[in-house]
């Protein structure tokens, strides 16, 4: 027979959601940063652009 689950406590439900959003927080402020790097010309990144991809075809 058919038993019903026992209810998650609200702290460990919290707990897994602030966890949840504190990464996404993270990659978001990683974004950013990149974002603001790339416009500054500071960065290292690599990126493609159109020309590169209308030179292979």
């Amino acid at each position: 027979m058919a038993v019903p689950k026992k209810k998650t406590s609200k702290s460990k439900r919290d707990k897994r959601r602030a966890t949840w959003r504190h990464k996404a927080t993270v990659q978001a402020q990683k974004a950013l940063s990149l974002g603001k790097s790339i416009l500054t010309g500071r960065s290292t990144f690599v990126y493609p652009t159109g020309e590169e991809e209308e030179e292979e075809e």
